[in-house]
């Protein structure tokens, strides 16, 4: 037989203050965590995915991928909300006006951040400061391509004739505003040159165009345009990215036929309205850099074109207000304005 022997006043008050004790080292973590713990977002409700161009494109297309896989890994639904016009402003200053809680992002590209905000005046947002960067989705390099019955067979040739005849060469572009449309420009800065800009509704019927040889060049996205290189009805003069690509190994950069600082590459990336707390923006930024390495991702991106990236919410802004800077002093330069 066991006797219990009965405790003291002071032995109970030992033995509370030591479970009292025990207690607080158990919960000080949690009680320590930021406010915006993980149960509390998105807590179930749903996330909308602003994508300001139409349906089908890269942006759209790969973007949809993502946020299908992040939905899944947040426990909610990530649902895609095309919202186009203005060259990609018009979905942008809605995800700018939006609630800073991290339940509207903008999954964009180079046109809206970067170039549009010099070339189209005044807008309802700050492409730096009305929003905090994520994550950096992914690039897509260009390529400088003319109809198979053009008669230039290289860059070279194609500045000589724009020389021997100012302003009756014409290059196509998606849009005003559009990082095609830039790749042109700077192409007349770079050289003297002088061409005729035509834009469209879109980088398709512009490349269509340029099939059909009613203009004479266009800067296309690599994945549009290799089919065409590759069936020979397009001819590829120069790439723009900063090495050759493994599909047309034949073809030079622009910086291997001598134009300097024209590594060139749209890029694609996921925003957040300014002032979203970095605990959620970090999440997403983690949630969204596992998503881009699932294979399914992967081998979506590569049809695209897309060459995924990832990386910090800091090397996006530093990417963005780079980009910024590059295209407000050629549009500066060239005097260039919205048509």
């Amino acid at each position: 037989m066991t006797t219990s022997i009965p405790s003291s006043p002071k032995t109970r008050l030992a033995r509370r203050s030591l479970l009292a004790a025990a207690g607080a080292a158990l919960l000080g973590p949690l009680l320590t965590r930021p406010a915006l713990a993980q149960g509390d977002w998105p807590a179930g409700k749903i996330i909308t995915w602003v994508v300001p161009y139409p349906p089908g494109g890269s942006t759209d297309v790969l973007g949809r991928n993502v946020a299908q896989r992040v939905g899944a890994a947040l426990g909610t639904n990530v649902i895609v909300d095309n919202k186009a016009g203005a060259t990609g402003t018009i979905g942008a200053a809605f995800v700018a006006k939006a609630p800073p809680d991290g339940y509207t992002l903008l999954g964009t590209s180079i046109g809206p951040q970067a170039i549009a905000p010099h070339l189209m005046g005044r807008l309802p947002y700050d492409p730096i400061a009305g929003f905090e960067p994520v994550i950096t989705i992914g690039t897509i390099p260009h390529i400088l391509v003319v109809g198979a019955n053009q008669p230039f067979k290289t860059l070279a040739d194609l500045v000589a004739a724009a020389k021997a005849q100012p302003g009756k060469l014409a290059f196509a572009s998606g849009g005003n505003g559009t990082i095609l449309q830039m790749q042109g420009e700077l192409l007349q800065q770079q050289t003297g040159a002088r061409f005729i800009h035509v834009p469209y509704k879109g980088d398709t019927p512009a490349l269509q165009d340029t099939l059909a040889e009613q203009v004479q060049f266009m800067f296309a996205p690599a994945a549009a345009a290799l089919p065409h290189v590759q069936a020979g009805k397009l001819r590829a003069l120069a790439v723009t990215s900063a090495q050759r690509l493994k599909s047309l190994p034949t073809v030079p950069t622009m910086g291997e036929v001598g134009m300097k600082d024209f590594v060139v590459e749209q890029w694609q990336a996921v925003f957040a309205p300014a002032k979203t707390p970095s605990a959620i923006v970090q999440r997403l930024n983690q949630e969204i850099g596992k998503a881009l390495k699932d294979p399914g991702v992967a081998a979506l991106a590569d049809k695209l074109g897309v060459t995924l990236v990832g990386g910090t919410p800091q090397q996006l802004g530093d990417l963005q207000k780079a980009d910024s800077a590059k295209w407000a002093k050629v549009i500066q330069d060239g005097n260039i304005k919205a048509e």
